[in-house]
């Protein structure tokens, strides 16, 4: 009897460790929900700047949001109609930008359509972006978020608004946005430089603490794109 409870239990529990391996498994092997991309301008400026920071971005959203973002990073020109594929697109620089009529439309159509546009100053970026920002949106004004907004309060805590990563100008840290129908379209990161903390350790030498709160930062970004909360 104690023999045929134990084997009868044993079978019961192995089953278990069986189904649950093979859940980890099959989970590891799901296709990613999603890709998001570097956008590519015109006028001149490094469009291209921090080549680790978004693939480095992403690896800690998918580790600390259970997240399941692609690792291939895709670069989009801003006049592409490929851009309506890619939910979240992420832009920063140090110099000039400049949007054709047709790529402002682009823009324009993606960010209404439920698009989102990270902008962050790599330093020199702000004198350039906002007329063109401007372009896009004539009848709107770059807003700066309170720091109760949403986008503060995700899984990670930012009771004072943005961190900041690199010293730039010395000012605090700002981040803007866009408000589309009720909807932030566009956040604009000033002053803060998240994406050179979101590059590999060895780029900048940023301390680990610094290099934290920037990753942290950015995956409240993305969760509150991709939830909506």
């Amino acid at each position: 009897m104690s023999k045929k409870g134990f084997s009868f239990h044993s079978f019961r529990f192995f089953t278990f460790i069986l189904l649950i391996l093979f859940w980890v498994v099959s989970s590891s092997f799901l296709p990613p929900s999603f890709q998001i991309a570097l956008l590519k301008y015109s006028g001149g400026g490094d469009w291209y700047a921090n080549p680790t920071s978004l693939a480095n971005l992403v690896k800690f959203a998918n580790r600390n949001l259970d997240a399941n973002i692609s690792e291939d990073i895709a670069t989009i020109d801003a006049g592409s109609p490929e851009i309506i594929n890619y939910p979240f697109i992420h832009m920063t620089g140090h110099g000039n930008v400049l949007f054709s009529d047709q790529e402002a439309r682009n823009l324009r159509n993606y960010m209404a359509g439920g698009g989102f546009l990270h902008i962050d100053d790599n330093y020199g970026l702000d004198k350039f972006i906002r007329p063109q920002l401007k372009k896009i949106f004539p009848e709107l004004d770059l807003i700066e978020l309170p720091f109760d907004y949403p986008i503060y309060h995700q899984m990670f805590e930012f009771p004072r608004g943005l961190p900041k990563i690199h010293e730039h100008d010395g000012k605090a840290p700002q981040g803007f946005g866009l408000i589309y129908e009720g909807r932030l379209v566009c956040f604009y990161t000033y002053e803060c430089d998240l994406g050179d903390g979101w590059e590999d350790q060895d780029v900048h030498h940023d301390p680990d603490a610094t290099r934290q709160k920037a990753l942290q930062m950015g995956a409240n970004i993305l969760e509150y794109v991709f939830t909506a909360k």
